[in-house]
């Protein structure tokens, strides 16, 4: 017995240094992630700090740093975004919804998930190109704010079906045969059991969605292609630009002033990502507590 266990001493002692080395290694991954994002961070707030002031908030660009604002890009980043969550939430719910609980399990709808997770995969770029040929020529869209908002639905409507399934899935199946047993129907289980119970799941892959959407740069410049506009977007069909493509814009012109208010436009676009994050993570948050109860 005791030469069995002194065989088995070097195998636990080889495991124990294993799981040390990885987790130093996790460790120093972490510490290196999050000090590289601080240091980005702090340069971006000392750069552009003192060009935040509510003449830039409220004026154009201009060929003049001191006079260029950010009103353009930052409304119709605003307006991109309300139209993408208003036509990719509800779609990429109910299409999760009819895979997961009504969808027969067959070689169509096995065809279908394997091309919603290939989808969740394809660059950016591609769904621009995509928008200009579908939205932009074939609709007769133009290079509109509608035509936007539709690429970019067509870009994060994978991702937010994805982990809308996952959500639906995690819910225990007792949850259903309870509701079953108590004489409800298919939807009435569905609506009033599964979709609450999974809803805080599927909000954390609209916020993640979202946040992709807002800094995707590549299929917003497909289909706007403009960096210098003095209008605000009236409608969903009026052209528009928005903050990742007039913060490139800023970045390639020459000068220390065009840099201090790029960096003054990431601040802001860093705001208005956090305050959708913060928004999604509150109605996350309340709808867990909900069905927690």
């Amino acid at each position: 017995m005791k030469q069995h266990e002194q065989l088995f001493t070097p195998r636990r002692t080889a495991r124990k240094i294993t799981g040390v080395v990885f987790y130093a290694l996790f460790l120093s991954a972490v510490v290196l992630s999050i000090a590289g994002l601080l240091t980005l961070v702090i340069q971006v707030l000392i750069e552009g700090v003192p060009w935040l002031s509510w003449h830039f908030l409220t004026n154009y660009p201009s060929r003049h740093a001191e006079e260029a604002g950010i009103l353009a890009a930052m409304t119709g980043t605003v307006y991109l975004m309300v139209l993408t969550a208003a036509l990719t939430i509800p779609l990429a719910i109910g299409a999760a919804i009819y895979l997961e609980e009504f969808a027969p399990k067959n070689w169509f709808t096995t065809i279908i998930e394997i091309n919603i997770s290939n989808l969740a995969g394809v660059p950016s770029i591609v769904y621009g190109l995509l928008g200009i040929a579908l939205f932009v020529s074939w609709m007769n869209l133009g290079r509109s704010l509608l035509a936007g908002s539709m690429t970019l639905a067509l870009l994060i409507l994978p991702i937010v079906i994805l982990a809308s399934r996952e959500a639906i899935r995690a819910v225990p199946d007792t949850y259903r045969q309870a509701a079953y047993a108590l004489g409800a129907t298919q939807w009435q289980v569905v609506r009033g059991v599964v979709l609450p119970s999974s809803l805080p799941g599927i909000l954390t892959g609209v916020i993640l969605a979202m946040s992709r959407a807002i800094g995707e740069a590549a299929p917003v410049i497909a289909i706007s292609a403009l960096v210098y506009l003095t209008f605000v977007p009236g409608s969903p069909l009026d052209r528009f630009t928005v903050l990742p493509i007039q913060i490139f814009n800023w970045i390639s012109r020459p000068g220390d002033d065009f840099r201090g208010i790029a960096a003054a436009g990431i601040i802001v676009l860093l705001v208005i990502l956090l305050s959708m994050n913060a928004v999604a993570i509150y109605l996350r948050n309340r709808f867990q507590t909900r069905s927690e109860e």
